[in-house]
């Protein structure tokens, strides 16, 4: 009962408090206590319970116990919705010891509990990368559904992130996969957004709409949630934004919306998104309705034509320096 708890409780400081050389005993017996909290529906007691050992400093633990240890600190911070402290604890944890042997369940653990936190704070970009650490674990690859399963989320997460340097970039490594080619709807779709080409929304959305779903008996697919098809439609359109900003410099806003399948307004607004985050350069002169797209620039162009620029002033101030100083020599003869 609850007065055992705190007993328990106060005997594991008062036993095992301030020793270290009885620190992994101490880890273990609190862990046991958080089981018994969890198992009577007290998950915050249990995660608290856990949150006070720093298991990380334990320097006679094992490697691999610490890293259970840590995964079961992030487990019970997640269900009790404390989704900053799951994030921290999570850091606590490097990727690299997954390199090692014999880590393979405690990474698929590790992957899986980050997907459920990126999920929550719908990172679409780094639930992508989860899935694919999944994908290449050496136990998926040997098994084709699993690892057809997972390749499939690490495309959908992939088109549904939003688009910079680095999505793209995964992009353009996930499509030479080979095994994307027995996955032809998962290939086709992600092959959509590698072209410099218009997409249609509701061809694709008719084409790809049952495919992308999930059958009946297996895991579900982020696309059996019709949020996730506003999502989708949303990178539609900022794809095609980028396609435009492409082919044109200039463009009416009318015509502009017509090519989006919007209306002037939402055209606009979509549009100002894209200038704020940088993805495409572009003005608006709004009294005759054009938009004018640029091409932009980096910093090192930015730094020749700045270059370029000073050299023709110096030119200038030469040229007027020699002009003044043979003025002067002709009205000295005069």
């Amino acid at each position: 009962g609850a007065r055992f708890q705190v007993l328990a409780s106060s005997g594991i400081n008062a036993e095992y408090g301030g020793k270290i050389y009885v620190e992994n005993e101490r880890a273990r017996v609190t862990r046991t206590l958080a089981a018994i909290h969890e198992k009577d529906d007290e998950l915050e007691k249990a995660a608290k319970v856990l949150q006070e050992l720093q298991v990380e400093t334990f320097g006679t633990m094992e490697k691999k116990e610490k890293v259970e240890f840590i995964l079961e600190q992030m487990r019970l911070c997640f269900e009790t919705k404390d989704y900053i402290r799951t994030q921290i604890i999570s850091k606590k944890i490097s990727t690299k010891y997954f390199e090692s042997e014999d880590t393979e369940e405690l990474k698929l653990r590790y992957y899986r509990q980050m997907i459920d936190l990126n999920l929550h704070h719908k990172e679409y970009l780094a639930v992508s990368k989860n899935y694919h650490e999944i994908y290449n674990t050496p136990s998926v690859k040997e098994v084709e559904q699993k690892w057809k399963e997972a390749l499939q989320r690490v495309v959908l997460y992939l088109i549904l992130s939003e688009y910079d340097n680095e999505q793209s970039d995964m992009l353009a490594r996930i499509k030479t996969d080979t095994n994307l080619s027995k996955l032809p709807y998962y290939q086709n779709v992600l092959m959509c957004f590698d072209t410099a080409e218009l997409l249609n929304w509701s061809i694709l959305k008719k084409v790809y709409s049952q495919h992308l779903k999930s059958s009946p008996g297996e895991p579900a697919s982020p696309l059996d949630k019709e949020e996730n098809w506003d999502v989708l439609q949303m990178r539609v359109v900022e794809h095609n934004i980028r396609v435009l900003a492409k082919y044109y410099t200039r463009i009416s806003m009318q015509h502009f919306a017509d090519l989006l399948h919007l209306d002037s307004k939402e055209a606009e607004k979509r549009l100002c998104e894209q200038v704020v985050k940088g993805t495409v350069t572009a003005k608006i002169d709004r009294l005759d309705g054009i938009i004018c797209f640029t091409k932009q620039k980096d910093t090192e162009q930015i730094l020749n034509a700045w270059s370029g620029n000073l050299n023709s002033v110096m030119d200038l101030i030469g040229n007027v320096n020699h002009l003044i100083t043979k003025e002067r020599m002709v009205h000295q003869v005069s």
